[in-house]
């Protein structure tokens, strides 16, 4: 069951994430049964749905035999206590939850796994006082109420430690990442970088021939990957390009802030990249608010100004379609979308097909022309 909010902040684009939160929970191997959407100035406080739509949701869930109900916004202590009153046989996640979980089951290296369990560590940490709270409720109540303090204390503090030691140890692998950057000083680096799932992996492979995984899932991979890859000059014949791409996580609408903060070692690709590729996948209705998340989690890392290609993938989804097919939500075909963006944006652009491996000269030619600018 998903459940959401539509709050004035929203901007009518609820049905929006709920179509992302229901991709997230089938990545995540479950099985969405049912939407449950609401209209409020913004979230109860207590239950963040209003009593009478708690209700309804209540009855739907015991008549249906839900087993997992996920809120598309960050929920309070408080108000998961209070849920879980309310369906004491079902689990209740919040997207973040959702996200972490998705973090943990893709995280392959040492550098992942540290990078997972520590968003997982600073997130538990405010929320022990619910989970007591919980397993005195399973057992009772009377009595319990001093010791119960005690190991909230007690854990809390081995919480501390853990996030401490975390934190050392990525401090010592981003030292180690730091080492092998600076020994790739004098060679052109490139980051590709976007929202999750738009195609950045098959263009890593493509341009490089490595074989890193490709999956119609969100978050399928979490590593930073970094191959080198040799480009022709573009006014040179007898000269080549050596590049280092690197293909680094995707981002994603109400990302949660401990898992930027705890991957900006690997983020580090795109702050250290003489020039971001932007890959955007212009088959999708909403790749101009996803362009924006990006825009946004970019500034946020500090590599918001950085020299950017913008690069529209999975063309082949539109061309060839009936003139009335259009792009996005900008109300322009795929021709007018092509010429006007050129016409109104500085940031250059090239449209390519991944898959398709449609255009692939026009994106190394962008990428070369644009590095040699840079490094004049």
């Amino acid at each position: 069951m998903l459940v959401g909010v539509d709050f004035p902040a929203q901007e009518g684009r609820l049905h929006e994430y709920l179509d992302e939160l229901e991709q997230l929970v089938s990545t995540a191997g479950a099985i969405t049964r049912k939407r449950f959407t609401q209209k409020l100035p913004h979230p109860n406080p207590k239950t963040y749905l209003g009593t009478g739509k708690l209700e309804e949701l209540v009855l739907w869930v015991k008549e249906h035999n839900v087993d997992m109900v996920v809120f598309d916004d960050e929920l309070s202590p408080s108000q998961i206590r209070n849920l879980e009153q309310d369906m004491p046989d079902v689990k209740v996640l919040s997207r973040t939850h959702l996200i972490l979980d998705i973090f943990a089951r893709n995280a392959k290296t040492a550098q992942a796994k540290i990078q997972v369990e520590l968003a997982q560590s600073v997130f538990l940490l405010p929320r022990l006082t619910r989970m007591w709270t919980h397993l005195s409720r399973q057992k009772g109540g009377i009595g319990l109420r001093g010791p119960g303090e005690t190991e909230i204390e007690t854990d809390r503090r081995a919480l501390r430690n853990k996030i401490s030691v975390l934190k050392e140890k990525l401090a010592h692998i981003e030292k180690t990442s730091r080492t092998q950057r600076a020994s790739r000083e004098g060679m052109y680096r490139v980051a590709l970088v976007g929202y999750t799932n738009v195609g950045k992996s098959t263009i890593m492979n493509l341009l490089s021939k490595a074989e890193v995984l490709v999956e119609n899932k969100l978050f399928a991979t979490l590593d930073a990957t970094v191959r080198k890859l040799v480009l022709p000059h573009p006014t040179d014949d007898l000269k080549t390009m050596p590049i280092l791409l690197s293909d680094t996580v995707g981002f994603i609408r109400k990302l949660p802030t401990q898992l930027v903060e705890s991957f900006k070692s690997t983020l580090a690709e795109a702050l250290e990249a003489d020039l971001l590729v932007h890959v955007v996948d212009i088959s999708s209705p909403h790749f101009e608010e996803q362009m924006r998340s990006v825009k946004e989690t970019l500034l946020a890392i500090g590599a918001g100004n950085k020299p950017e290609l913008v690069v529209f993938n999975k063309i082949d989804a539109f061309r060839g379609a009936p003139e009335d097919f259009y792009v996005g939500q900008t109300g322009l075909t795929a021709t007018q979308f092509e010429k006007s963006w050129i016409a109104k944006e500085n940031t250059p652009a090239v449209f390519i097909s991944a898959t398709g491996k449609d255009n692939l000269d026009a994106l190394k030619n962008g990428l070369t022309e644009l590095l040699l600018k840079l490094r004049e």
